[in-house]
């Protein structure tokens, strides 16, 4: 492995206020977690006890609050609600102020976030195509002074980002199927995706895929970053870890039974339906921290560098303590590496 692997922790701003995960990053930061990566929704999965912080401010805050932990999007659409040159813009300052702490994970969205402002939410060509031009914006502005872009959605005229690091901000696309994932290996600088979708969606689609666009490019596909967030539930108590995975029961919910639904609380409603055994299924729900190890371990072995744990309970600070304590010096011990960011 050419890349350090990394521990990351999820920020999950459908779940809780700002200022309750800024506690819970500075703490991840103490535990020793790497990075940590906040979701950016406009609305939660959930009406009921539900949150959402605008996730560009979050991260001018965190970048303060901390001093090594990496900070980034998992993930921003940067299509609909926000045009890609104010996302540089954004990413330049954050850059800026913290060098070396920030990425950007990028995605084509889903529609309850975008159909509240009265969004038509278009197909999935479209969305990607979308995806495709807001990279090259920003990547252009980040890099280049004066750009005048073209685009079939997106137009710029003589902009540029007057503050901006020196490093570039990397761009990770988020990605659930082949064409998503040769793009993040032709054009971005890695690749990130969810867990519990069935070993064979990596192993024979995704990291494949990413692979052939980064060769595509005359790219090397080593030096890119392959993340995926791992859904995550433990705890000394089983049935708690089994338990708090209800919160979160939406994410079991499967694409027909999703699709159109853009309102928090008929989420919530479909959510609230399922049974505890669906509800768990995302999950690696266990007590006991050698079979997590057991079942991240396929993942690293499959060549992701960068974990970022979802925990699903209401008590993340336990989380961060049990986990930092049980799990992750296990996984470390599985490699050599460094934890620099």
């Amino acid at each position: 492995m050419s890349r350090p692997l990394r521990f990351g922790y999820k920020v999950s701003a459908e779940q809780f206020s700002p200022s309750d995960l800024l506690d819970f990053t500075v703490a991840a930061e103490q535990f020793g977690f790497d990075t940590a990566a906040i979701s950016d929704h406009f609305q939660p999965w959930r009406h009921t006890g539900g949150h959402a912080p605008f996730s560009l401010a979050w991260l001018g805050a965190a970048g303060q609050a901390t001093s090594r932990i990496a900070l980034g999007t998992s993930v921003l659409t940067p299509t609909f609600r926000y045009h890609p040159a104010i996302v540089a813009q954004a990413m330049g300052t954050l850059g800026s102020l913290f060098p070396g702490r920030i990425w950007l994970g990028v995605g084509t969205g889903e529609s309850m976030n975008e159909a509240p402002l009265d969004i038509e939410w278009p197909d999935t060509k479209e969305r990607f195509a979308r995806l495709k031009e807001a990279v090259t914006v920003i990547q252009t502005l980040l890099r280049d002074d004066r750009v005048t872009y073209d685009g079939t959605y997106y137009r710029t005229r003589n902009a540029t980002i007057y503050d901006r690091p020196s490093t570039p901000v990397p761009i990770y696309i988020a990605a659930a199927g082949a064409s998503a994932a040769r793009l993040a290996g032709r054009v971005a600088d890695g690749l990130i995706c969810t867990s519990g979708k069935g070993m064979e969606l990596y192993a024979e689609t995704l990291l494949p895929a990413v692979t052939e666009g980064a060769r595509a490019a005359g790219r090397d596909p080593s030096e890119l970053e392959l993340t995926i967030e791992m859904k995550v539930s433990f705890d000394s108590d089983l049935e708690r870890a089994r338990d708090d995975t209800r919160h979160w029961a939406a994410l079991a919910l499967s694409p027909d039974e999703k699709t159109g639904v853009e309102d928090a609380v008929e989420m919530e409603r479909l959510a609230d339906a399922l049974p505890i055994e669906r509800a768990a299924s995302r999950w690696i729900a266990s007590s006991d921290p050698d079979e997590h190890v057991e079942r991240i371990r396929p993942y690293i072995d499959l060549g992701f560098t960068h974990l970022i744990f979802h925990a699903p309970g209401p008590d993340q600070r336990r989380f961060l303590e049990q986990y930092s304590r049980e799990v992750l010096p296990r996984l470390r011990a599985l490699m050599p590496q460094t934890t620099e960011v």
